[in-house]
């Protein structure tokens, strides 16, 4: 099944996705890497991630005089994330996007929050930068380029694979 989900999720139900099936995003997303998680674990988010869609990626952006410009986004290793994610996806967030899987413990944390993981293909970051239209703001400077969190206004985003289902399946057993 393909679908096209508004983010941060509000009323889709995230049970009637499988693992296998395709989803496009439109709406907000936020970069989140290894110290963003940290980060977000030991200080709170520095906005509202209820329903939001965390992006483990780390992207290639140009300073410009009135902003900044996105050059390139793809997924990075997720599993990475694997000690931070549960306790994140506690804090409301409905939808993880990386590449490589994640472990039981996530797993776990996505049935109990109605959660998705969803997989962006490798090599794909010239794809997946055609789709952001606007980087609305960033947080966490302080952590560098790659690790700051990113809130980036997307639409058909994607595709994307749920890899990790709300209800326990993963494409990885």
């Amino acid at each position: 099944m393909e679908r096209k989900l508004n983010v941060p999720i509000k009323d889709e139900n995230l049970n009637e996705l499988n693992a296998g099936d395709v989803v496009y995003l439109t709406g907000n997303i936020l970069t989140a890497r290894d110290q963003a998680h940290k980060r977000l674990l030991e200080r709170g988010a520095p906005l509202d991630i209820s329903g939001a869609a965390l992006f483990h990626a780390g992207p290639i952006i140009t300073k410009k005089e009135d902003g900044y410009e996105m050059v390139a986004i793809g997924p990075t290793t997720s599993m990475r994330m694997n000690p931070y994610q549960s306790d994140v996806l506690d804090m409301g967030p409905k939808i993880v996007i990386g590449k490589g899987g994640m472990d039981d413990t996530v797993r776990e944390a996505l049935k109990r929050n109605n959660a998705i993981y969803v997989v962006a293909t490798g090599g794909c970051a010239a794809l997946y930068v055609d789709a952001v239209e606007k980087i609305e703001s960033v947080d966490w400077l302080d952590l560098g380029m790659p690790e700051a969190m990113w809130n980036l206004k997307v639409k058909d985003f994607g595709p994307l694979i749920v890899a990790m289902d709300s209800k326990g399946n993963s494409l990885y057993d």
